[in-house]
């Protein structure tokens, strides 16, 4: 038996319950996001502080400004044409079987492993936190060489500091590994 608060009212004729008539739009979830992240980018390029005498016409804020209204005008479009019955071509090559339920397990270990980075960033430096985020990482997603990938994985995160550290100047912090590397 279902509740009024189960079903919708009629949509094109038909009426159903409120998890069909979302799961049947669900690309709306997109276009809210879009529209959420076009104001948050407007919002900041609204309260950047910027001295128009001191550098012209264009400044800071000019390309956060654009970004934001095209999020919104994009946001605004892509729902518009959800409401009116469009739906998203699966691709032709697609190989994702959509009747099996998520990996959650891999979706969990994943976030952990950039977790983990973030928190350990600071307090033993990239390379280190660098090499357990892409060791982490293809762990997660499924590789099981243990003597290859954390090799493999050291090497990638001090090649991305060198890179980022020395070459483009960007500073990474190094940790305890500074004065070594």
């Amino acid at each position: 038996m279902s509740t009024e608060s189960e079903t919708t009212p009629t949509v094109n004729g038909k009426s159903g319950n409120l998890a069909s008539w979302w799961r049947e739009r669900s690309e709306l979830g997109v276009g809210v996001l879009l529209f959420v992240l076009g104001v948050l980018v407007l919002t900041d390029a609204l309260t950047l502080d910027a001295d128009l005498a001191g550098r012209g016409p264009v400044g800071p804020a000019t390309v956060p400004l654009v970004v934001g209204c095209g999020l919104l005008v994009v946001a605004v479009l892509l729902s518009g044409d959800v409401l009116r019955g469009g739906r998203g071509e699966a691709e032709a090559g697609e190989d994702v079987d959509l009747t099996e339920p998520a990996d959650w397990r891999t979706v969990l270990l994943l976030a952990g492993v950039f977790l983990a980075f973030a928190v350990l960033i600071g307090p033993v430096g990239f390379p280190v936190a660098g090499a357990l985020l892409f060791w982490g990482a293809a762990y997660a997603l499924g590789s099981r060489h243990f003597h290859r990938d954390p090799l493999i994985a050291a090497a990638l995160s001090l090649l991305t500091y060198a890179v980022f550290d020395k070459l483009l100047g960007v500073p990474l912090p190094g940790g305890p590994l500074m004065g070594v590397i």
